[in-house]
């Protein structure tokens, strides 16, 4: 079952198409200080970027430099930034961000001879504009959908942190192995009615962290 469908099962309005981020969190990013809110922002995005850097082409190496980099540009950016409901999405944003450092990764692949010269920002613009850029179109392509994945597996690691293991280990042979309740019954020693109280139970919290991490699409 995909992650939509999943969520769309329990609650139609707490699934939509991509989510966002809350601006609650990038409240908190303004603030370089507040080290839980940087880790909480690390934890929910790095496997998003990483991710979008290894279908734009890039190695393992050079998309753990994009993670880098772009988290860098965004701690960066963040003291000032204000979000305009009228400019687009943070989501677009961190996808314009991360784009511009995959680029720049594409770019320290050209021949030395291939650089144009010069200096300052109209150089940095034509070195990027000299990348091939079909991997780009790629990228915005499935960054949708890899944005929806990304933080669908930031609930659920979030729930497994948070929830009874054993209650987690139920859930997850249901989720992802398949397993019917039966089944999950028998193996696990518990009764059809306790697999369905976990079920719920876990389900109930994955919601609440997908709600957690979203809000209405901006």
């Amino acid at each position: 079952m995909e992650p939509a469908q999943f969520v769309r099962e329990r609650d139609a309005d707490a699934a939509v198409a991509c989510i966002p981020t809350r601006s609650s969190l990038l409240t908190r990013l303004k603030d370089a200080n507040d080290h839980e809110g940087w880790i909480r922002f690390y934890e929910t995005y790095w496997r998003l970027i990483y991710n979008s850097a290894l279908l734009a082409g890039l190695t393992a190496a050079e998309a753990e430099d994009v993670v880098q980099e772009t988290l860098i540009a965004v701690w960066k950016n963040m003291p000032g930034f204000e979000y305009d409901r009228s400019k687009g999405s943070f989501k677009a944003w961190l996808l314009q961000q991360t784009a511009w450092r995959i680029k720049g990764q594409l770019r320290k692949r050209l021949p030395a001879e291939q650089l144009p010269g010069g200096s300052g920002a109209d150089t940095w613009t034509a070195l990027v504009e000299c990348v091939p850029d079909p991997a780009m179109s790629a990228l915005e392509a499935s960054w949708n959908e890899e944005w929806e994945k990304n933080l669908f597996q930031a609930a659920l690691r979030r729930v497994r942190a948070k929830a009874d293991a054993r209650q987690y280990q139920i859930f997850d042979v249901i989720f992802r192995l398949g397993w019917s309740p039966s089944k999950v019954a028998s193996t696990f020693r518990i009764s059809l009615a306790r697999v369905y109280l976990v079920k719920h139970r876990i389900r109930r919290l994955l919601k609440q962290e997908l709600i957690d991490l979203q809000e209405r699409p901006l």
